[in-house]
């Protein structure tokens, strides 16, 4: 589905947007869910703060809901290292993913980090096999999965809970492999290049969505309640239609939707 808007913004723009506070975690959940009951650990290592993940209603159905969270003010960021998780984050949102499955809830994850935590701390307790195990296990669930990215998108951080049935995106929001400083570093040794870099690397919504790589883009607006309604409808349009699926057709539809990558 094409979505038009008034003004097209150039790629930096959105990435700019994309960094910006324009949307809280918890303020999507409680604009698009009602009854949202917290859940937290691993079982293994600890609680990530920057991974909210529970249970809540979408309409009277019920749902397992898992976001990414950058934090509110100065203090709330560096707790959650401005929405990069660590290991016990993505291992905390596996478990919640298998928990959905047993119970036959749908899955709606929303997306909003730069990556996954670099740190010592995460590789030594296994951040690669964290998100390996996250995506693998996503291509196994028996229950329709949706995941919405409404900042950044970053990397493997961010794949990790988009591995789904469709993937959404807010209208200025990025989706990629890496930053484009990061781009820009690889590829010309110069991250000061990095307004190039976003204009080829095809991270936006509407270039994502041109490349079938997204089935959906936002519109936003400065009334989050007009966003979260639109949400809220069509999640409930798209998980019916996804959960009237046999589930062994579901699950090869979203191992197909990744391979042709």
């Amino acid at each position: 589905m094409v979505s038009l808007f008034r003004r097209e913004l150039t790629p930096v723009q959105i990435v700019k947007r994309a960094r910006e506070d324009r949307f809280m975690a918890r303020e999507i959940i409680s604009g698009v869910f009602t009854d949202f009951f917290e859940l937290h650990g691993d079982r293994y290592a600890g609680d990530d703060q920057s991974v909210i993940g529970g249970l809540a209603n979408l309409n009277g159905r019920p749902v397992t809901v898992i976001v990414i969270d950058k934090g509110s003010d100065i203090n709330d960021k560096l707790a959650k290292r401005n929405g990069s998780p660590e290991p016990y984050g993505y291992r905390k949102a596996t478990r919640l993913m298998k928990q959905a499955a047993k119970f036959g809830r749908p899955i709606i994850t929303f997306i909003n980090t730069p990556g996954a935590f670099p740190g010592k701390t995460a590789e030594d307790q296994g951040q690669g096999e964290a998100i390996a195990q996250s995506i693998l296990e996503s291509l196994k669930l028996p229950v329709p999965m949706i995941a919405i990215v409404y900042g950044e998108g970053g990397s493997g951080g961010a794949l990790a809970l988009a591995t789904t049935d469709q993937v959404w995106m807010f209208q200025n929001s990025t989706y990629s492999v890496l930053s484009p400083e990061g781009f820009a570093s690889i590829l010309w040794k110069d991250a000061k290049r990095h307004d190039e870099a976003a204009a080829v690397m095809g991270l936006t919504p509407n270039d994502l969505l041109d490349n079938h790589i997204i089935e959906y883009i936002i519109p936003e607006s400065r009334s989050h309640t007009r966003v979260f309604s639109l949400i809220r409808a069509r999640l409930d349009e798209e998980i019916q239609k996804l959960a009237n699926m046999p589930a062994d057709k579901l699950i090869a539809q979203r191992r197909a939707r990744f391979r042709k990558f």
